[in-house]
């Protein structure tokens, strides 16, 4: 076997081995120092609520699952959309880039009831929630990409006519292609959260929701299985961006 192809097998063998080693931690911890189940259960606790009731974290998983989706690809789409406008607008760019970069470091979280107050619960407002929360990550690393295109790729189109458009399509978004997926990487985080936060305040489906019912009613192990799921959506989501991400990288 080549070294080429041992790499992959180490990227794949080495995160899961450190997750069996942080399952045994958790239950050496839970049964060396006899933690209370309603503080910390062990790992077969939360299996065995897990494997309880599939259908209800399955049916919950793939609810916030679409809000992820749906508002995470609105948000990332109008941030790049933005970002394009901006790089093409001088007068834009001075008159909106210092308020669209001091609103990304704005807490979401304070956002949340006033979109309650003007939009009401439910699907819709969890959407526009998220796609809030990816919008200013993809927007400003993307800008930031697009103003960085080295001059001289931008000169030869220039000197066989190539209009503004081809420009865009065939120089500034290649080059600018890292910085729009460390943007979309952060967008797919934060996709993540918004969708929890927007489910314990908004709406009343979704993991989200299921562990903010767990905590209430003090069922912990209830809310790491929830948890648990969410981990493993959120891990799906951020690795296909990542996966695109290597696939464009490598044509």
């Amino acid at each position: 076997m080549s070294h080429a192809d041992r790499i992959p097998a180490a990227n794949l063998s080495l995160p899961a081995a450190a997750l069996v080693v942080g399952i045994l931690a958790w239950w050496s911890v839970v049964v060396l120092f006899g933690v209370p189940a309603y503080l910390l259960p062990t790992p077969a606790a939360v299996a065995a609520r897990l494997a309880g009731r599939p259908g209800l974290y399955a049916w919950n998983a793939a609810t916030t699952l679409r809000t992820i989706l749906a508002g995470g690809t609105a948000g990332v789409l109008a941030g790049f959309g933005a970002a394009a406008v901006v790089v093409h607008s001088t007068v834009l760019r001075r008159a909106l880039s210092p308020y669209l970069v001091t609103a990304r470091v704005l807490p979401k979280i304070a956002v949340a009831p006033l979109l309650l107050v003007y939009l009401g619960t439910g699907a819709g407002t969890a959407l526009a929630f998220v796609a809030l929360v990816a919008f200013f990550p993809t927007f400003v690393s993307s800008a930031s990409g697009l103003r960085e295109t080295p001059d001289e790729y931008l000169d030869l189109l220039r000197s066989v006519e190539a209009g503004p458009l081809r420009a865009f399509l065939f120089v500034r978004i290649p080059a600018a292609l890292p910085s729009v997926f460390a943007g979309l990487k952060q967008s797919a985080a934060l996709a993540v959260v918004g969708a929890v936060v927007a489910e314990w305040i908004l709406t009343d489906a979704g993991l989200g929701y299921l562990v903010l019912v767990g905590s209430e009613n003090v069922q912990t192990d209830a809310v790491l299985a929830a948890v648990v799921v969410l981990f493993a959506e959120g891990m799906a989501v951020y690795g296909a961006v990542a996966a695109v991400e290597n696939w464009v990288s490598w044509r």
